[in-house]
């Protein structure tokens, strides 16, 4: 039974330091960097979480691109194409969440509707071949 407590107490403790973590605020020059920021958040992808763009995330490494964007949006006064390249140049372009149609994503864009069409002549073929069996079974 008091396996089960600490256990209890673990998760609890555990989803409890969650409700603590950071929040950022950045104070910008203009309403247009303030919105440019927010843009380049939602389409860059954190690189820890892979399945989260640098909004949602909160590891240590979104946190530090978050800051990198910030600074180059307003330090730096750098555009939203030269951060998004900076990015592109630095981490691949596995840092987009949305990468752009290009030779060499076309498997990205075009590879699952491939493994659905795949799945569906599999599923064509065994339900065939199911009622053939049936048939020479009659």
């Amino acid at each position: 039974m008091n396996w089960l407590r600490l256990l209890l107490i673990s998760v609890l403790l555990s989803f409890h330091s969650q409700s603590f973590a950071a929040i950022e605020t950045y104070q910008f020059d203009s309403v247009e960097q303030e919105e440019a920021y927010k843009e380049l958040i939602f389409e860059l992808r954190c690189l820890v979480c892979q399945n989260q763009n640098l909004a949602d995330s909160n590891a240590e490494l979104a946190q530090d691109l978050r800051q990198q964007v910030y600074e180059m949006l307003t330090k730096q006064n750098a555009s939203k194409d030269e951060i998004v390249d900076y990015m592109v140049a630095r981490y691949g372009e596995f840092v987009m969440y949305k990468p752009p149609v290009e030779p060499n994503t076309y498997l990205l864009w075009v590879g699952p509707f491939l493994f659905l069409l795949i799945g569906l002549w599999i599923l064509i073929r065994i339900i065939r071949s199911n009622q053939q069996n049936n048939e020479l079974d009659k």
